[in-house]
């Protein structure tokens, strides 16, 4: 798979970005002191990983759950369920629950990512989307370099503004994700200009890349996905939400019915959603080193990258401009060839749900979907950007993006 060749070419890489990588092991120690400072002032004890059965009235797994997320988010509470199926059914959720009819709700990062437009009423009919329940929609693009248009976004909200919409990752969209000092300044914008609008925050992909969490910079409810950072690789699936208490409390009736909010919900093991979010620092990290070391190999490979490694990383997304589709599916090949599970299967484009193009994807994964394991996808429209995340160990990350350089290459010289 790897040659010795390759190896060589890895220490050279590696020993560019040496004190890199040392900064991200210093973002892991903080981010791990944090989450265990937080286990120990919500005492989590063994009794906590086991949960229950049926309504799950007084199940303390549940309740602990939600309240030491709060506390690792800076938040006043928080909402954290095996039943959300993905990081899109936590934004729709927090966005149903917090919309009414007549409401206008405003992203201020440009188009959100393509599975919301549904949810929003963009595209589709007769799905129950927020624009079939009265709610309208807008968006205001960014600034050219990719930072948030703070003087756009204060015109933009009007009398019926509920929520303002943060996307701190950039999705399919070759852009930077958002720092903390950039959402910071969104809320001071938004509430300067319109007090009792709320602030919501699509958390998917960032959740400790930074030393804060956007809670602790105001923003009133953030959202994101359990297969994705915050579940460490080890929580089966599931979703969460953290903010004000009023925004949790509307967020759970709109999860049950109201009247029953959050007080009922079983499930019977939580072990994994502790254990997870108890390793998620040290995994993001990982993540966060395959993501730099990809970088420098593959511009050294003649292939631009987004972030460069010069670049702050605010989210474990590394967008990769692979100049044709052919280099594309290569591309995901190798990664699907580098799996632990399903490595011999060969992914082909397709009209997957959600989406408006054909997309190929790359992820064998411990768990389906979960794209704080290593895996690759993107869209088969120019300029052919693919997607690289996650990845469980740095080690694996080497392998399989040495792999793809390899595969890479011999398609050039094919062509």
């Amino acid at each position: 798979m790897v040659k010795e060749e390759d190896w060589m070419f890895a220490e050279r890489i590696e020993a560019s970005i040496g004190e890199a990588l040392s900064a991200i092991d210093r973002l892991a120690d903080r981010n791990q002191a944090k989450v265990l400072e937080a286990f120990s002032e919500e005492q989590i004890a063994d009794t906590h990983l086991f949960g229950s059965t049926g309504y799950g009235y007084d199940d303390r797994g549940r309740e602990k759950l939600d309240a030491l997320f709060a506390r690792v988010f800076g938040a006043q509470a928080g909402l954290v369920r095996p039943m959300i199926v993905s990081g899109t059914h936590a934004l729709s959720l927090g966005l149903f629950a917090l919309l009414r009819p007549g409401d206008h709700l405003l992203y201020v990062t440009g188009m959100p990512y393509d599975t919301l437009h549904s949810v929003i009423g963009l595209r589709g009919e007769g799905q129950g989307s927020l624009r079939e329940f009265g709610v309208t929609f807008d968006a205001v693009a960014l600034c050219e370099d990719g930072t948030p248009d703070y003087e756009a976004i204060g015109k933009a909200i009007n009398k019926n503004t509920k929520v303002v919409a943060i996307q701190r990752s950039a999705g399919y969209a070759w852009r930077p994700a958002l720092t903390m000092k950039q959402i910071e300044k969104i809320v001071e914008v938004v509430k300067k200009a319109a007090p009792k609008c709320l602030t919501f925050a699509d958390n998917c992909y960032g959740e400790f890349t930074d030393f804060v969490e956007p809670p602790e910079v105001g923003v009133d409810l953030t959202v994101g996905s359990l297969i994705k950072n915050p579940g460490g690789g080890l929580a089966p699936t599931g979703g969460y939400l953290v903010g004000t208490k009023v925004a949790i409390e509307q967020v759970a009736y709109r999860l049950t019915a109201p009247g029953i909010g959050a007080e009922c919900g079983s499930y019977e093991n939580y072990r994994l959603f502790y254990q997870g979010l108890f390793m998620a620092p040290h995994t993001v990290a990982q993540a966060l080193k395959c993501n730099l070391f990809a970088a420098k190999a593959l511009s050294e490979a003649g292939f631009s990258c987004a972030p460069k490694v010069s670049e702050p990383r605010n989210d474990i997304v590394l967008r990769i401009a692979l100049q044709s589709a052919k280099n594309l599916v290569a591309f995901c090949q190798a990664i699907q060839r580098c799996s632990p599970i399903d490595s011999h299967v060969i992914p082909e484009p397709w009209p997957m749900p959600g989406y408006a193009d054909p997309v190929i994807m790359a992820a064998g994964a411990f768990v389906q979907g979960s794209s704080i394991e290593l895996s690759a996808d993107g869209p088969l429209r120019e300029p052919y950007l693919a997607y690289l995340q996650g990845g469980l160990t740095y080690s694996h990350g080497k392998i399989a993006i040495l792999q793809a350089i390899r595969d890479l290459k011999a398609v050039t010289f094919h062509d």
